[in-house]
């Protein structure tokens, strides 16, 4: 398996993307928040008293994910065109569903995955005053398109 971070010493780098196609590329990652049906009611009714939960999560999200350069060691800058997150009450709690888009020269798996999981944290923190067990997991890819690699579909 060829690990594209590595160089032939075995050290980490950043890859080289400047010979790549620039295409449309878009990912989408999940994060889950299991929480007590009484605090998701909570969350839900837009009645916590740190506020509204669901709208910082969002604006939490997408900050993130236009930080992840700044967070991932190895990744690249990217011009995002679009973030995306969404909040949807599940059963045992809640789940975020992120998308990212750009068209440039790498993916945006990173960016989706990042907004995920800081919007799920950021939801953890707006409601631990109420339940000191929630629970954040799994974080994961859904699914991504474009590239060399092609889509790719959970």
């Amino acid at each position: 398996m060829n690990m594209s971070h590595l160089d032939d010493e075995g050290r980490a780098r950043m890859v080289d993307v400047g010979d790549k196609a620039t295409t449309a590329r878009t990912a989408t990652a999940e994060a889950l928040l299991s929480l007590s049906p009484e605090v998701a009611d909570v969350l839900f009714s837009g009645a916590l008293p740190k506020g509204d939960a669901l709208a910082a999560a969002r604006i939490a999200g997408i900050s993130a994910a236009k930080k992840t350069p700044d967070l991932i060691p190895l990744a690249h800058p990217i011009a995002l065109s679009a973030v995306t997150v969404d909040v949807e009450r599940v059963e045992g709690g809640a789940r975020v569903v992120t998308t990212a888009r750009a068209t440039d020269r790498t993916g945006v798996e990173m960016e989706a995955l990042t907004a995920a999981a800081v919007a799920a944290l950021t939801l953890y923190d707006m409601v631990k005053g109420m339940d000191r067990g929630p629970e954040i997991g799994p974080v994961r890819l859904i699914e991504k398109t474009g590239g060399a690699s092609g889509d790719w579909h959970r």
